[in-house]
């Protein structure tokens, strides 16, 4: 395909709303993936360990979340 050669704008609509979705049920995922962990107990570092992310930006990322759903995050092992 030359740069003149355009693909349909629906196409391109279609894939960026597919990536528009994914990235929301990532997300859906990874918020409940991190408070069934906290609930378990896990620690910070272990749910930073298992999503390949720092610490901190597990913590930065879901610690408002979790404290307004009322869990306690002040009892952790590791």
């Amino acid at each position: 395909m030359t740069s003149r050669e355009r693909q349909p704008m629906g196409d391109i609509a279609n894939d960026l709303a597919a990536v528009l979705a994914l990235r929301t049920m990532a997300d859906t995922l990874e918020d409940a993936g991190v408070e069934r962990a906290m609930r378990a107990g896990w620690s910070w570092s272990e749910v930073a360990e298992a999503l390949g992310v720092t610490r901190q930006a597990v913590h930065k990322k879901h610690s408002a979340r979790l404290i307004a759903a009322d869990i306690d995050l002040r009892r952790r092992h590791a």
